[in-house]
């Protein structure tokens, strides 16, 4: 099986920008972790991080043919991108929303997703561990 996870925007100073929020590792770390993980064995996983909308389309698009699911932790694109929404729906790909922080426990605009209503679950709230949670979500549905 092959699976992208994506990270958006800012996820790259990640074990810098508020660890109290987001942990102390950094966004490499983190993927090595979860490209170690047992639940990952035997799976295909590309990473991909960009604080660009445009960058991240792009790749999106550009795996369409290539993916059996899409693992996407949008950043802040999550509560206005639309451009992103549409790319899940038009690529048709299997995808599902994860966010480290408690977005339901933040900001009053954390809480809005544009993305939620095209992926098929959202994971917020477990750190780094979300993204088994989506894997284990994925292999569980296949």
């Amino acid at each position: 099986m092959n699976i992208i996870i994506v990270n958006g925007p800012n996820l790259n100073l990640l074990g810098e920008r508020e660890p109290e929020i987001y942990g102390s590792e950094s966004l490499s770390e983190v993927n090595s972790w979860i490209e170690n993980h047992e639940v990952c064995a035997n799976l295909s996983l590309e990473f991909f991080q960009s604080n660009s909308e445009g960058a991240i389309i792009d790749f999106i698009h550009s795996k369409r043919r290539d993916i059996d699911c899409l693992i996407i932790n949008p950043g802040a694109l999550t509560h206005y991108s639309y451009a992103l929404r549409d790319a899940i729906v038009a690529t048709q790909l299997k995808a599902i929303e994860v966010h480290l922080s408690d977005i339901h426990n933040r900001e009053n605009f954390r809480k809005i997703s544009v993305i939620k209503s095209v992926c098929l679950a959202q994971y917020y709230g477990e750190g780094k561990q979300g993204y088994i949670t989506a894997i284990k979500h994925i292999l569980e549905k296949k």
